[in-house]
């Protein structure tokens, strides 16, 4: 069983902010493969379905970003899955291109707080995840501001791109293919 988390903030104000890209990820797959992800459980939103034949749990943490371990851990510690290999987190990236995937077996938290918060609470940086780029702050923004703000039209069309490109991502990573998924996805950064 995989655990495929995406991370956000709720409340209506954060809907299609930048730092909101895990839950859209989510709600493109939900849509892709018919799940409804509306049950509150493990201080998330969940939905239960299968993907390549793997039964998944979509989850929309609802603790605020930065206590985005505080879920994760409960669902992890619940379904008695092994995080290194049946978790993925899905989250907004600043130092991305608009659009693009890097994805990575383990790591630090890169300085993004959900990230922070959630190896606080695994005790363990070894968990796939998937950064969706969200660009650059701008110079004299305040990341908060620039993280919480809305895309323009020509980032949204390329954002809706990343979105397609996470959810291959994600089915590939349940497949047994994160290397692969990595390969795919990881070097276009390279080539621009």
């Amino acid at each position: 069983m995989y655990i495929i988390a995406g991370l956000g903030n709720p409340d209506r104000q954060y809907e299609g902010t930048r730092h909101n890209v895990g839950f859209e990820v989510i709600d493109t797959i939900a849509s892709k493969y018919n799940i409804t992800v509306d049950t509150k459980k493990h201080r998330a939103f969940i939905g239960k379905g299968v993907i390549g034949g793997q039964k998944v749990i979509l989850a929309k943490p609802q603790t605020y970003m930065n206590l985005s371990g505080e879920s994760i851990i409960s669902l992890v510690e619940y379904y008695k899955i092994d995080e290194e290999q049946e978790l993925i987190v899905i989250y907004d990236d600043v130092s991305l291109g608009v659009g693009k995937l890097r994805i990575r077996a383990k790591g630090s938290a890169g300085g993004h707080n959900g990230i922070k918060n959630i190896i606080a609470h695994l005790g363990s940086e070894v968990f796939p995840r998937i950064k969706i780029g969200v660009g650059e702050k701008p110079p004299k923004y305040d990341l908060a501001d620039y993280v919480l703000g809305h895309f323009t039209k020509a980032e949204h069309e390329l954002m809706e791109e990343g979105y397609g490109n996470a959810v291959h991502a994600v089915e590939m990573i349940i497949s047994g293919e994160i290397q692969a998924a990595m390969n795919e996805y990881n070097r276009k950064k390279k080539e621009e």
